[in-house]
């Protein structure tokens, strides 16, 4: 099957390439990019990713993987950092037209599109050539809004446009079930949605491997942006109530540049005023490389994230053999099996939450039947050939619907 991923917003790097400036939290979506044009070519199938070019350096054409080959579109607009959606969605016309040339010249099976403004380009340029659409929103604006991501929120036209592009394309993967919902409350037939998550590297997370350095004491480990306030606070308040308990906090800037960001001194002010400064440490960032690590390092990991749309931080900590406490939302709903493999709470209950930790600490047992439960979920379900599987199985439904209606 010869598959065109369209990511107008990534920049999928050759390997060894360093990272862009500004890239920031976009490299784990890339990532995962990576992962799934890998798995879907290791099947037998010939990916081409096409992006739009951002930065004179990009080459227009390269092998990513053996069989995954990226496409970079349009003039070089100078740019080396992340580009907002209201720039990508004027770009959509400049974008749409050269896809239209080259799939007319040599004609995609099927398309994949992922995030919005992907999908707008996508639909535009197989219109008229009868190639099916597979569309992923990865997050939808209306959940965003719902959950207060952003103080801004989602733009009115992503809102708007989200459900025309659910509604037309020929299949729509959800990342959950939660989206799942929401996709068919904007008007999107549920037979056209089918829920496959994000997946995780079982050969990086994984229960073996080197262990972060740590104390004597149950070590808890949250790993969130520090902008997060509320959730981090109700957090710190539920530490309050585990003595004896450390807590790592990873996420933000790196940690030499953490007393300049305003997020973690309010945060490290609570944590003083709670007095559990000294049972707290900010790693600040932590790179892909050091994360197993840690993860491994942990007793529970603690995701308070209000909004997690794949649930991938709970998923890679689960595939390290760690336990999960998490916040019911988002991919975290379906990824934590609540009682086996770990914990599920309603956000905003610090004493709920601080109850559910001492009651796992306190279980050594339990606490190690969760581990084991945990790994072999992560492996049996999120593992990226069965995503690449399920993916393939959603492409085959569009091709036989464009098939029939022909």
């Amino acid at each position: 099957m010869r598959i065109a991923l369209v990511a107008q917003h990534a920049t999928p790097l050759p390997a060894g390439s360093a990272a862009r400036p500004g890239q920031g939290g976009g490299q784990a979506n890339e990532s995962r990019l990576r992962e799934l044009s890998r798995s879907l070519a290791s099947n037998g199938h010939r990916v081409t990713v096409y992006a739009q070019r951002h930065g004179s350096a990009l080459p227009a054409r390269y092998e990513l993987d053996p069989g995954v080959t990226v496409e970079y579109i349009g003039p070089s607009d100078g740019r080396h950092a992340a580009v907002a959606e209201s720039e990508l969605l004027k770009q959509v016309p400049a974008f749409s037209k050269p896809l239209q040339e080259r799939w007319s010249a040599e004609r995609p099976d099927v398309v994949h599109a992922v995030r919005w403004t992907s999908g707008l380009a996508a639909l535009a340029a197989a219109r008229d050539l009868r190639i099916p659409v597979v569309q992923t929103f990865d997050s939808l604006g209306i959940a965003e809004r719902r959950h207060h991501l952003t103080p801004q929120g989602p733009g009115v036209e992503r809102i708007r446009l989200e459900p025309a592009i659910g509604r037309s394309a020929s299949a729509v993967v959800a990342g959950s079930s939660d989206e799942q919902a929401d996709l068919a409350r904007l008007g999107v037939p549920r037979r056209h949605i089918r829920v496959v998550p994000c997946g995780v590297d079982t050969d990086e997370f994984t229960p073996e491997g080197p262990v972060a350095e740590r104390g004597t004491r149950p070590r808890l480990v949250t790993i969130a942006d520090l902008s997060e306030h509320d959730a981090l606070a109700n957090l710190l308040q539920a530490l309050s109530k585990v003595p004896g308990a450390d807590l790592v906090v990873a996420g933000g800037p790196p940690r030499g540049e953490l007393r300049g960001d305003l997020s973690f001194r309010r945060l490290a002010k609570l944590a003083d005023t709670l007095g559990v400064s000294g049972q707290v440490a900010f790693a600040g960032h932590v790179g892909r490389a050091a994360l197993p690590p840690l993860l491994r390092s942990a007793d529970l990991l603690v995701n308070v994230s209000e909004y997690d749309p794949s649930g991938i931080t709970s998923i890679q900590a689960m595939a390290c053999g760690t336990p999960v406490i998490a916040t019911a939302g988002g991919g975290q709903a379906d990824a934590v099996l609540d009682g086996t493999t770990g914990i599920v709470v309603p956000p905003g209950r610090p004493a709920l939450l601080a109850q559910r930790i001492r009651q796992l600490l306190g279980h050594p047992m339990m606490l190690e039947a969760f581990s084991v439960a945990a790994a072999d979920r992560a492996r049996s379900r999120y593992s990226w050939d069965r995503i690449a599987h399920e993916t393939i199985a959603v492409y085959d439904t569009a091709l036989d619907a464009v098939t029939t209606a022909a």
